[in-house]
């Protein structure tokens, strides 16, 4: 069964305001495998290699086959941290049942605030977002004071949704630790296909741990972020996609899940 691609080209106009002096525009696209609400609903087998995944970008986070763990790629290496806790290079030939990946730039660089805690940071950066339709990749080099991550040990059938399984996620306090975060931030209209607001995932600098971050604090860091203004959807085409019932709002659930 063919693969359906969904092309949602988001037009607006140039960034205005923060990076508004830098002549900052971006013909970035992120690519996404399957939608959160199917990911939330139990449709935990995918059909899309890394390999392949390596086409669409270098930078981007999601999950494996039985959500067997976290996935953070960047510099466009593909790492799987699993529910041990530990990063492991992901092989090529593994599968994802949901991604979202871009192949990143970092237009801007902008130096955070030292000690601001990640709640607050979200709130910072989007009041400097003058264009809040659009997608942003953001990356995130330097020093927590705080860093807690979980990850979810992979899962057998029949698949429960997202939000029961989530209960037995192992959490990791990554204290005092350098290294990268790898967000996303993705506009209101978009729930229900993506996550709306902002998805952290964390790894190490010496790429030894990490996992999908719940709560962080700056010491010291810089962010370079991208503006994206073109989403790509490819859905899945197997049985449990097409039997699963999308309509329901989900939003509590993913509440539940990503904090």
């Amino acid at each position: 069964m063919k693969r359906l691609l969904i092309v949602l080209a988001l037009l607006g106009l140039p960034f205005q305001g923060w990076a508004a002096d830098a002549g900052w525009t971006s013909n970035t696209v992120l690519f996404q495998v399957s939608t959160i609400d199917a990911l939330l609903s139990g449709v935990y087998d995918g059909d899309v290699t890394i390999r392949e995944l390596e086409k669409h970008g270098d930078f981007g986070l999601g999950t494996f086959n039985k959500i067997d763990g976290e996935m953070l790629a960047v510099d466009g290496r593909y790492y799987q941290i699993r529910a041990d806790g530990v990063a492991y290079p992901a092989p090529p030939s593994m599968r994802t049942p949901f991604a979202s990946v871009t192949h990143f730039t970092g237009a801007q660089t902008i130096v955070l605030p030292p000690g601001i805690s990640g709640a607050d940071l979200e709130k910072w950066l989007d009041a400097r977002f003058a264009n809040k339709n659009f997608f942003y990749a953001i990356r995130i080099d330097g020093s927590f004071s705080r860093m807690q991550t979980r990850a979810i040990a992979a899962q057998k059938k029949p698949y429960r949704p997202l939000a029961e399984v989530v209960k037995t996620q192992s959490v990791f306090n990554l204290d005092h630790a350098r290294g990268v975060i790898v967000g996303l931030r993705s506009p209101a209209f978009s729930k229900g296909i993506s996550v709306p607001g902002y998805h952290w995932h964390f790894l190490t600098a010496d790429k030894k741990a990490g996992g999908h971050v719940l709560s962080f604090g700056v010491d010291e860091a810089t962010a370079k972020i991208d503006a994206i203004s073109n989403f790509n959807v490819r859905l899945p085409g197997d049985e449990a996609f097409a039997k699963t019932d999308l309509s329901k709002d989900r939003g509590h659930e993913l509440d539940k899940v990503e904090r």
